[in-house]
């Protein structure tokens, strides 16, 4: 018996030293996994800051080009109101000239068939041939004018031409940057998809697997019966103890999402079919909007941010189900939590 005594004290001390090593290994992964997320973390932060950047300099890029594709339009329309004018101008003056030639013709047909041997028909040539000159001259002058004219709008209508390329270039430069806009906006609706994701798979964690309580779409889901009784908005105790655990983690949310992301926690109250006319809750509008002020405010007095949520009341016409049902009815008088820009 002394003899089993030993080995068995023998045996224990053998194991102790193993069990020690087993441990220390174990803390080092636990202390090396733990700074991986931490570093990864640091540089989701400084990529998401790096977009925002990005985000607001083409946002002002589209700003000015915006602006100058305006002034360029606005120098277009003088541009064509001018060469509008100048071409009415210078039709006027070809028909101008046209008359004056035609005179000028008839004038010179009538001298050639008229006689010279009398006083008065010389006279008569006399002033027809001042005539003429002062017709030439004003046709030239006409000419001049019209040469003028045409010069003028063909400068008028190549600055048309280099306005028009410039306003497609405009045009086509607001289109890339409207895409990247685009890009932009689709990565900062992912990064909030995925903060959305891990806020439910926190509140999953932290209220545990209830059957009243569970994520629809892109929203979180309180049965009513959880937070208030029949026809009450006010939080019965088992719906503040849930609340509370939200609000520690919407706290904590609060220092995982980047400052630039505006994000809002959108508090919805649905009610079921069935009126309600009260004093206190004339209608389902009244009494929905009061649920979800009721989560607001106790959101509130728990440390939450007032800047990051919103109260909206659907009384009884947002159904998830259109059941003429009791249990239609549960299912539909509810709050529903939407984490989502503002």
């Amino acid at each position: 018996m002394a003899l089993s005594r030993t080995r068995r004290r023998s045996l224990g001390a053998d194991h102790w030293p193993g069990f020690v090593d087993a441990m220390a290994t174990l803390l080092l992964v636990v202390t090396f996994l733990l700074s991986l997320f931490m570093l990864a973390q640091y540089f989701i932060t400084q990529e998401a800051s790096g977009k925002d950047t990005v985000l607001r300099r083409l946002n002002a890029q589209i700003a000015q080009l915006t602006e100058l594709l305006a002034l360029e339009k606005s120098g277009n329309k003088s541009a064509e109101d001018s060469l509008a004018s100048l071409t009415a101008t210078l039709a006027a003056s070809e028909a101008e000239n046209t008359r004056l030639r035609g005179l000028l013709d008839a004038r010179n047909g009538g001298s050639d068939g008229s006689g010279a041997g009398s006083a008065s028909l010389g006279d008569e040539l006399k002033e027809q041939k001042s005539i003429s000159a002062n017709a030439l001259a004003r046709v030239e002058l006409l000419n001049q004018q019209i040469a003028a004219l045409r010069r003028q709008i063909g400068a008028l209508e190549q600055a048309l031409e280099a306005s028009e390329k410039r306003d497609k270039e405009s045009q086509s430069k607001i289109a890339d940057l409207g895409k990247r806009l685009n890009v932009a906006l689709a990565k900062r609706v992912q990064e909030l998809a995925r903060y959305r994701s891990d806020f439910f798979g926190k509140l999953r964690e932290v209220l545990g697997e209830r059957q009243d309580i569970r994520i629809v779409g892109d929203r979180f889901v309180f049965q009513a019966e959880v937070l208030f009784a029949s026809g009450s908005a006010e939080i019965n105790s088992v719906g503040r103890a849930q609340l509370e655990k939200l609000a520690a983690a919407l706290i904590q949310l609060e220092d995982t999402i980047p400052k630039e992301i505006n994000w809002v926690l959108r508090i919805d109250g649905h009610t079921d079919v069935n009126p309600i006319s009260t004093e206190q809750f004339p209608s389902n509008w009244e009494l929905s909007s009061a649920r979800a002020l009721s989560v607001v405010q106790y959101l509130i007095e728990q440390g939450v941010a007032p800047k990051r949520l919103v109260a909206a009341g659907f009384g009884e016409f947002q159904p998830l189900d259109t059941a003429n049902t009791a249990e239609a009815y549960r299912r539909n008088r509810r709050i529903e939590l939407k984490l989502t820009e503002r």
